[in-house]
């Protein structure tokens, strides 16, 4: 799986898992465009001669595509930004709490393929992989607002790989269960993480469906869960 010569934009960069496929997209040859409203430099600086930061909030429609025209082209784009609640039931739910769901892990991916996919579509070539979650399957108590929209996710990759397979673009998701990341070890101190995905996994199972060894594969939404 070589990315070398293609221009790897990530969103979320500054997360955890942002942070995991950046690195292995460098490992791969790539050039990476990092995305985040806040992203770190420090990523840059292990490869400034193929990553660059753009910081960008990609709730701003035009923000985001200026952010894009900038980098110029872009042949994998990789949807990693989002946001996890849980807790109240759905008719307690707040407002707040279902609109920034779905500003997270919707608007977000939404704002960024209305401004990557145009380009695309005029290349005929591009890759496109969001993250969903096995929580956006099926609804999960408490957990109303972040399995909408998970599950969004999930119709819209549906529906952009129908629309778009024919113009030489794959999209597809990834479906993690929980990511073991430090926040989530802190918030679930009695867990067992060793049952959860590490971020380099899911990483690399993202990368696959990037590369052209998934050319075959459209509108998937491939879980990712760790059995140990």
């Amino acid at each position: 799986m070589r990315f070398d010569n293609q221009v790897v934009a990530l969103t979320g960069a500054n997360g955890n898992l942002g942070r995991a496929v950046a690195q292995a997209a460098l490992a791969q040859g790539a050039r990476v465009a990092l995305l985040d409203v806040a992203a770190g430099a420090d990523l840059a600086a292990s490869a400034p001669e193929r990553a660059s930061v753009h910081q960008v909030n990609l709730l701003d429609a035009e923000a985001t595509r200026a952010c894009f025209a900038a980098i110029g082209r872009v042949d994998v784009l990789c949807n990693i930004a989002g946001g996890f609640s849980m807790g109240d039931p759905v008719h307690a739910t707040s407002e707040e709490v279902w609109t920034r769901m779905l500003d997270l892990n919707v608007r977000t991916l939404l704002n960024s393929v209305r401004a990557a996919v145009p380009g695309m579509i005029e290349r005929r070539r591009g890759k496109i992989v969001n993250v969903g979650a096995t929580g956006g399957v099926s609804g999960q108590a408490g957990m109303g607002a972040y399995s909408a929209a998970k599950s969004a996710v999930i119709r819209i990759t549906e529906s952009m790989a129908a629309e778009l397979k024919r113009k030489g673009i794959n999209v597809n998701c990834v479906l993690p269960s929980i990511i073991d990341t430090p926040q989530n070890r802190a918030a679930m101190p009695n867990a067992d993480p060793s049952q959860w995905v590490a971020p380099a996994d899911l990483a690399n199972v993202i990368l696959f469906l990037a590369s052209d060894e998934a050319r075959a594969v459209h509108g998937a939404a491939l879980p990712v869960v760790n059995l140990v």
